[in-house]
């Protein structure tokens, strides 16, 4: 797994809890899953096809440095499949775990179209 993109949990990340609130992290995996797609594929646009089961696995407190990491799984002719893992950058604790991530190459009408990317 290759760890590119940090992320400092701040107050306004917390939930009610006290612990950073899930949808923050979706929303930071959300825009990481996009950029990583993108530049594998060399295409501009990119869209989610299918993400798979969200484990949360440990909850992060204020303060805590977040590193979201991305791996190829596989090609498809229009699509690129990932898995993600989320961390603790300190302590390499698991946070949050994704098996399968299906994102597809779109052209300028926002269909699929083929990358010619291969394993």
């Amino acid at each position: 797994m290759k760890y590119e993109t940090r992320r400092w949990v701040k107050p306004e990340d917390l939930n009610p809890s006290g612990t950073l609130f899930g949808g923050r992290m979706l929303e930071w995996i959300d825009e990481e899953i996009g950029i990583y797609s993108s530049l594998q594929l060399d295409t501009p646009r990119t869209a989610v096809r299918h993400l798979g089961a969200i484990n949360f696995v440990s909850p992060v407190k204020l303060g805590a440095i977040v590193e979201i990491g991305m791996e190829v799984q596989q090609f498809g002719s229009t699509s690129i499949t990932l898995s993600c893992s989320v961390r603790d950058s300190r302590t390499h604790k698991t946070i949050l775990t994704i098996a399968r991530i299906v994102m597809v190459a779109l052209d300028a009408q926002g269909r699929p179209k083929i990358h010619g990317k291969r394993n």
